[in-house]
């Protein structure tokens, strides 16, 4: 399994790329709007893995809910899986709990699907299928 990106919350997704730019660099492209997440993301390539920053769209999405709560940071790891329904059905098997029964549509028009982070030690796992 590889890691496929680092996802931090934030509150203001333009001051994030400015903050986060002379660091890890520039984004891959144009942020990108999440309807089914509810966020708006920019993904910045950082030696083969990615950092993807992640702003609220909607006031009541789970990024708003969480920056409320626990304020900007990390907010998951995500795992490139060759089946995100195989993925999720094996945290099922072993007793975790799920965030997504089975994948949906994510950022860069790939399928997503959450683990609660009660399955992995209270870190919400993404895991992620496509190219």
């Amino acid at each position: 399994m590889q890691l496929d990106h680092v996802g931090i919350a934030v509150p203001d997704l333009t001051a994030a790329l400015a903050a986060w730019g002379p660091l890890i660099g520039a984004p891959d492209g144009p942020p990108e709007v999440v309807p089914s997440n509810r966020v708006r993301v920019a993904f910045v390539d950082v030696g083969g893995t990615h950092v993807e920053l992640l702003e609220p769209t909607e006031p009541t999405s789970p990024v708003a809910r969480f920056l409320e709560s626990r304020g900007p940071g990390v907010h998951h790891l995500a795992f490139h899986v060759p089946s995100v329904d195989a993925a999720l059905a094996g945290v099922r098997e072993r007793g975790g709990r799920l965030v997504d029964e089975r994948a949906r549509p994510g950022a860069r028009g790939r399928r997503v699907g959450f683990a609660h982070p009660s399955a992995f030690g209270g870190v919400l796992v993404e895991f992620v299928e496509g190219p």
